[in-house]
């Protein structure tokens, strides 16, 4: 599909109203070709004294009423055509962000959130700006040129008419070559903006990491670069229209020029009347505005050209997730999980994420997934909610492929607690209540008691009403954590993931959040990937992922009894939480004397270095 293809299916839908514009518009440029004439006439009258005071009043009425009307018209053509380019441009911002919304996470792995913010914003601006102000421009300065010409050369004379169209005709050459040299300078203008864009958004995001690792300066000097990049691309584009408007002004003037001097040489020999030479002047006041309408026309529809192809080739990314003919609605998942033969490859890598895992996972079961960090675990969560595409039978929900299932069935019977605990900037209350039809407040408690974070939220001065910062920011990690897990159990799905989402609670209010997870998602299945063995020891099973490959498979007492990984990893861990608990001992007994050794023991340690 071709530029003119994809913005015409948008402009057809408006198309009423574009007409209805373009009429109006037309009305409007037709009478006021008559003003000039009223005008020469009056000078005319006056000056050959044939006109007396009331047909002098007569035309001045005419003159107001054609002012009035064209007012009147004005006023209707923008709220035609403006009103189509605005409804154009949230048309597209509509259909764009629900594209968006349908890509997968891999396509978001590759495309920076600051370049689509500008296509959302400084392009989608753009293209209103050539659908609208510029078709005006050109419908208008191509009616009114004709109109004014024709009027200049029957009403005055055609000599000197075609005399001051000559300039015109350099202008209009000159503006054809223009829009081709201005249209690359301008797309290389929007990617710098887009770069800026996402090196100021990414700054802002993780500003407590360039704190942390004191990076301000550097972060100043790679902003300053590329704020200097922007204004250079910014230069060509301006230094472009810096050049071309002051020689279209003097094109102009020596066309205006020419009427003066070779239409007063008419005028005084007597070939033109003096109020025929000055209706001239204005006509050619009148072409000025289509010649400067012309070169912005031409500026603008360079821009939209180049604004319709970035948006474009957003449209023209496609979803690898998506409903296939196999899928059926299942408006009931129970909670089987069958993993058969599961292998998976990352786009771009050469080696598997996740190989051969088999695993059959009964509705109801508890299961635990430990491993070392980068062996899979969530690349497992990712596949299940089917946000990856895997071969045929290799994930069975309830004994049907998964990518028979429609994806919204799908993950309407799953809750999901990422690692990164995102959340909007909204109330908590609303946060909580994201995946629930409702905000019923006392679901929202039952599942805050359930998340053990209920306390904390009562005791926050505007409580359930409390507006968290952009991504939760005004809370801490654990809070974060519990209020996650609160707005999983609000969906009382019956297939519930936690992607190591007890990480940042301390170790007995995870013990109780789990007391409370067993006792609410009885005949439910839930999946645990932690780190901690603490956090999964009492899972119905547990599998052991290392270098992606499940290499151990039990429960807690039956790897224990393997004598391989998990003991191993489980055994590392018990001898850290005792010399942890030894340390705080002493720290609470002898505090002076706990803090002497260590500090001996960096200063001796600095001596044998």
């Amino acid at each position: 599909m071709n530029t003119f293809q994809f913005i015409w299916q948008y402009i057809r839908r408006y198309r009423f109203k574009y007409i209805a514009g373009i009429i109006t518009l037309f009305f409007v440029d037709f009478f006021n070709i008559f003003i000039p004439r009223i005008t020469g006439a009056i000078t005319d009258g006056l000056t050959a004294s044939a006109m007396d005071m009331t047909a002098v009043s007569h035309h001045l009425l005419a003159l107001f009423l054609l002012g009035a009307g064209l007012a009147l018209g004005r006023f209707f053509w923008r709220y035609f055509l403006f009103g189509a380019a605005r409804s154009i441009e949230r048309n597209l911002r509509d259909d764009m962000f629900a594209h968006l919304e349908k890509m997968d996470v891999e396509y978001y792995n590759e495309h920076k959130t600051g370049d689509l913010m500008t296509r959302f914003t400084s392009d989608l601006n753009m293209i209103r700006m050539a659908i609208g102000p510029a078709v005006i421009s050109v419908f208008d300065a191509t009616v009114m040129t004709a109109m004014v010409v024709i009027q200049m050369m029957l009403y005055v004379d055609i000599r000197l008419t075609l005399l001051a169209l000559i300039p015109m005709l350099i202008i209009c050459f000159g503006e054809i070559y223009y829009g081709k040299v201005m249209h690359p300078k301008y797309k290389e203008r929007q990617e710098a903006v887009s770069d800026l864009t996402d090196y100021v958004q990414e700054s802002f995001s993780g500003v407590r990491v360039i704190k942390a690792f004191v990076q301000e300066r550097a972060q100043m000097y790679g902003f300053l670069k590329a704020n200097h990049h922007t204004m250079d691309k910014n230069l060509n584009v301006i230094r472009l229209q810096a050049i071309v408007m002051p020689l279209l002004d003097v094109i102009i003037g020596v066309s205006s020029l020419i009427a003066l001097i070779y239409g007063g040489y008419l005028a005084i020999t007597g070939q033109i009347t003096l109020g025929r030479f000055v209706a001239f002047n204005q006509y050619i006041n009148m072409l000025v505005w289509p010649m400067l309408a012309c070169g912005d026309s031409i500026n603008m529809f360079s821009q939209g050209s180049a604004s319709i192809r970035r948006v474009q080739e957003v449209f023209a990314e496609q979803p690898e997730i998506f409903d296939t003919e196999k899928a059926v609605a299942t408006p009931k998942i129970r909670g089987d999980i069958t993993l058969s033969h599961l292998t998976f490859i990352h786009r771009g890598h050469s080696e598997p994420t996740l190989k051969d895992i088999s695993l059959e996972i009964k509705a109801g079961t508890t299961l635990a997934v430990i491993g070392r960090t980068g062996n899979g675990k969530s690349t497992l969560v990712n596949l299940l909610l089917h946000l990856y595409n895997t071969k045929p039978g290799m994930i069975l929900i309830d004994g049907r492929d998964i990518s028979t299932i429609p994806l919204k069935d799908l993950r309407e019977h799953i809750a999901y607690v990422p690692q990164d605990n995102f959340l909007f900037s909204d109330t908590l209350k609303s946060n909580i209540a994201f995946g629930a039809e409702a905000e019923d407040m006392d679901a929202i408690i039952r599942a805050t008691r359930a998340s053990c974070i209920h306390e904390n939220i009562v005791a926050f001065p505007d409580g359930y009403e409390t507006i968290v910062g952009e991504r939760g920011v005004t809370l801490s990690g654990g809070q974060k954590q519990r209020s996650s897990i609160a707005r999983a159990l609000m969906k009382d799905a019956p297939i519930l993931i936690l992607d190591d989402a007890l990480s940042a609670v301390d170790t007995d209010t995870e013990e109780q959040i789990l007391k409370n997870l067993k006792k609410n998602r009885q005949g439910k299945t839930t999946i645990l990937i932690a780190h901690r063995i603490s956090t999964i020891q009492n899972a119905d099973i547990i599998m052991v992922l290392e270098d992606g490959e499940a290499k151990e498979v039990g429960n807690h007492a039956e790897l224990m009894a393997l004598d391989g990984i998990y003991k191993g990893m489980f055994e590392k861990q018990q001898l850290e939480a005792a010399i942890g608990e030894k340390r705080a001992a002493l720290h609470a007994d002898f505090p002076e004397h706990a803090k002497a050794p260590d500090s001996d023991r960096g200063a001796a340690g600095g001596k044998r270095s």
